[in-house]
């Protein structure tokens, strides 16, 4: 039985040691370099990273958290309008449609249909669309 070529005389077992090497350039200034620049009078620009070498998440400090508490105001989504919810459950009514009827004719849930006529749904064009040519009226804007 013929043997295996043998691969151990083709390894090479030294050790190989990875090392980091410092800035280059510009940014490879020393302490001391930097203490000697100030002592001469000129101009030294350091920078402190934030959270360097740390394991911090960078969102646990907000540097502008006092202005997130300073503001007051309240956001919404706009909904649809008063109008436009009556002018849907009339058009509804007016075809004898129940809420889940109307919508399997367009192809969405009922709970869609129910946010629309409660006025809690955000308007959705392709939605708005799609109520029109079902019930083959034309409802007021949403907002």
């Amino acid at each position: 039985m013929p043997s295996r070529p043998g691969f151990a005389d083709q390894q090479d077992w030294n050790p190989v040691v990875l090392s980091k090497t410092g800035p280059k350039g510009k940014a490879a200034k020393s302490a001391t370099e930097v203490n000697a620049a100030r002592r001469s009078g000129a101009a030294v620009d350091t920078d402190k990273k934030f959270a360097a070498g740390e394991n911090k998440s960078a969102h646990a400090v907000v540097p502008n958290a006092k202005k997130l508490d300073e503001n007051t105001e309240t956001f919404r989504h706009d909904t649809v309008s008063h109008d436009f919810k009556l002018a849907l459950q009339q058009a509804r009514l007016a075809k004898k449609m129940s809420q889940a009827q109307l919508a399997t004719a367009i192809n969405e849930k009922q709970s869609v249909i129910n946010e629309y006529e409660a006025g809690k749904a955000i308007p959705n064009g392709a939605i708005i669309n799609k109520l029109n040519r079902s019930l083959g009226v034309r409802l007021p804007k949403a907002k």
